[in-house]
């Protein structure tokens, strides 16, 4: 066992050897750096690593100044933030290198643009910030989406930049799906359970969507206090449900069992014990308690009533209580047996703890659907 775990463990080391070594001659130069400086961190002379750094990192380099003097020089959209990107690789690198003993050793002098990110990043956060403006006037929730990700980027190069925090509130606010979440209506006598399971279905909703998503679930108190529309309706009802519906079933039988013993006699002065089979009279029962229910979540268009989506989604939950009576000779009964007779007809849960139980298994349906649906948003 010992020699298999060595044999695993010395191939799992030089696929870790070579694959820097891998990475260079397939021309991913980069990868090759920082495979190679992984391993330069556990084996500081380790012969093929110390190699394809040397030959790596400055065709990498090369790779990326290349690229980020390219981006500079063209009239694509977002060259100041391409260069800054390729400026980021670099400086990775650079990192990467200072903070290994042995990678110093092999580059001695590595290179960083951190100098030259200052000015670029004013560059970047203004084609960002224009871009966002251009995306936001074409007016659908898909171009605000767009505009608030190029609003992000603006914040990001330089925090403040004119008025990005309000444009980022703005495209925020238009790239979002506003979805009416209505009540579960439920007979009066289920308030209280119709209720909770409302709640539950409300607090999903809100601790799965993020403060960065774009959809936002209004209750109807929650919507009661805003000036502008809806534009779907998420529609949770209960389209049918019963409670406590108790079914007993009682089963009759005889058991015995032979060879019990069941006295004692006398044969020719000795006193011998007598066995004999013994019966007793069984009755078992079961008690189930069933309730049912079908919910349906209807997803509709606000402005047109349009059906974006309908499913359904069934629950159940059944209650089950087991006991046992005997007439006889309780001998006769296994082990298994005497302790069912020793169980008693109990009561089952009040209809609202049922109602609440049947509700889990719909819950669990429910919530995976919504997040099906919106997962695209």
């Amino acid at each position: 066992m010992k020699l298999r775990l060595l044999c695993f463990a010395l191939i799992a080391f030089g696929a870790a050897c070579s694959s820097g070594k891998k990475a260079y001659e397939r021309g991913d130069y980069y990868d090759a750096v920082l495979k190679s400086i992984t391993r330069l961190r556990q084996n500081p002379d380790h012969s093929k690593s110390v190699e394809t750094l040397k030959n790596a990192y400055p065709l990498a380099l090369e790779f990326y100044e290349t690229q980020a003097s390219n981006e500079i020089s063209s009239n694509t959209p977002f060259r100041w933030k391409n260069a800054i990107q390729s400026y980021n690789t670099i400086n990775t690198m650079y990192e990467q290198i200072r903070q290994c003993p042995g990678c110093m050793k092999v580059i001695r002098n590595p290179k960083n643009y951190y100098a030259e990110l200052g000015p670029l990043k004013e560059k970047a956060a203004e084609e960002s910030y224009n871009a966002g403006i251009t995306e936001l006037m074409k007016g659908t929730r898909a171009d605000a989406k767009r505009a608030y990700f190029n609003f992000q980027d603006a914040q990001a190069f330089v925090p403040g930049y004119k008025d990005v925090v309000e444009y980022l509130d703005k495209s925020k606010f238009e790239a979002t799906v506003k979805v009416y979440l209505e009540q579960i209506p439920v007979p009066a006598r289920y308030n209280l359970s119709g209720g909770f399971f409302q709640d539950k279905v409300e607090e999903y909703v809100h601790s799965n969507y993020r403060e960065d998503a774009f959809v936002k679930f209004y209750t109807p108190e929650a919507a009661k206090n805003v000036s502008f529309p809806m534009d779907q309706i998420m529609r949770i009802q209960f389209d049918d449900f019963s409670v406590g519906n108790v079914a007993l079933r009682e089963k009759e039988e005889t058991v015995s069992k032979d060879s019990v013993r069941v006295g004692e006699t006398k044969i020719e002065g000795k006193t011998v014990p007598v066995y004999n089979t013994v019966k007793a009279k069984l009755t078992t029962y079961r008690k189930e308690v069933k309730s049912t229910g079908l919910v349906s979540m209807l997803i509709m268009d606000a402005k047109t009533n349009g059906v974006l989506t309908h499913k359904k989604f069934e629950g159940e939950y059944v209650w089950v209580n087991t006991w046992a009576r005997f007439n006889g000779d309780e001998r006769a009964l296994t082990e298994q047996q005497l302790n069912q007779c020793k169980q008693k007809e109990m009561q089952p849960p009040q209809n609202q703890d049922l109602f609440l139980e049947f509700t889990k298994p719909i819950f669990n349906q429910l919530t995976p659907a919504i997040r099906s649906f919106y997962s695209a948003y």
